[in-house]
């Protein structure tokens, strides 16, 4: 069967599993697992893109107003959903410091909104809405690298002054060309045709893995491999910021529960609380000086 001429790479047939449906069990799971180990593999040529991107990313948010956007449809707009949303409790970045853009709205988070990822206007009117500008940061993902939604608000984020970044599985998309900074990664047909939920999910995953995690590392959230902006906002959670402050500075658990409630179970302050013996004032005054970057305070 012959390919459209608009069709994306990730839209094509696949003559290998055309009798895929007449396969055992175990021989649909291996090729899929085969599938996603390539999916895996096909983000490490665009390493170089990821660094490039994450770095200009930086370079916005650590002025501490820019915000982080996501923009997507479909499957590629709930797997920048699900990384957004995870950055608040995992690094303690800002909920106000966050917008989610999904095409069809919030609604579209757990089912499919007709004809949403075609409506450019829309993705305008939420661009201008949310008032997007010189320090914010908007990454686009689109499987197909065309979809209109998205496309339009890469389009208008970029008109507005701020940091543009585009995901894409398929090369020569629209998005790569309308982001300054494209990231490419070429996943090819899938096993079932057109389900980017599949190989070309699994790719932006990885990549919005790797941004987003190199961002919070640059930012200060992360110190000697730990999360130590992470909200200790459950029993687990604390039990968690006593294990991080017993590894970082060997206090007694009295200590370190002291530590913990003046700081209101923030683990920056309270490790430099125990490790330098300073008041929360102290602490926090510190941490401010040094963009939150617990290394530079504990060495200032």
């Amino acid at each position: 069967m012959t390919q459209g001429p608009l069709q994306s790479e990730t839209e094509s047939m696949s003559a290998r599993f055309d009798m895929l449906d007449s396969w055992t069990s175990r021989s649909v799971l291996q090729a899929f697992w085969e599938s996603q180990m390539a999916a895996t593999a096909a983000v490490q040529p665009a390493l170089a893109q990821i660094e490039a991107s994450a770095e200009a990313a930086v370079e916005r948010l650590r002025k501490g107003k820019g915000r982080l956007v996501y923009a997507g449809a479909g499957t590629s707009g709930r797997i920048g959903v699900q990384d957004g949303a995870e950055l608040p409790p995992t690094f303690g970045w800002p909920e106000n410091r966050l917008v989610l853009m999904m095409a069809g709205g919030p609604a579209a988070f757990t089912q499919a909104i007709e004809n949403a990822e075609d409506d450019m206007a829309a993705a305008e009117r939420e661009i201008a809405a949310q008032r997007i500008g010189p320090d914010d940061v908007v990454i686009g993902i689109a499987a197909s690298g065309s979809t209109p939604f998205t496309l339009a608000a890469l389009t208008a984020a970029r008109a507005a002054g701020a940091c543009t970044i585009a995901v894409a599985n398929a090369g020569g998309g629209a998005i790569l060309k309308a982001a300054e900074f494209p990231i490419l990664t070429e996943t090819g047909a899938e096993p079932i045709a057109g389900s980017t939920r599949l190989k070309a999910g699994t790719a932006q995953k990885v990549v919005l893995n790797l941004f987003s995690s190199l961002v919070m590392i640059r930012l200060g959230h992360v110190y000697r491999g730990l999360m130590v902006d992470m909200q200790a906002r459950n029993a687990k959670l604390r039990v968690r910021a006593r294990r991080m402050l017993a590894h970082l500075t060997d206090a007694a658990p009295a200590e370190i529960e002291a530590a913990l409630d003046a700081t209101q179970g923030r683990v920056k302050p309270a490790v430099l609380i125990l490790l330098l013996g300073c008041g929360i004032e102290e602490a926090d005054a510190a941490l401010a000086r040094h963009d939150g970057h617990l290394r530079a305070a504990l060495t200032e």
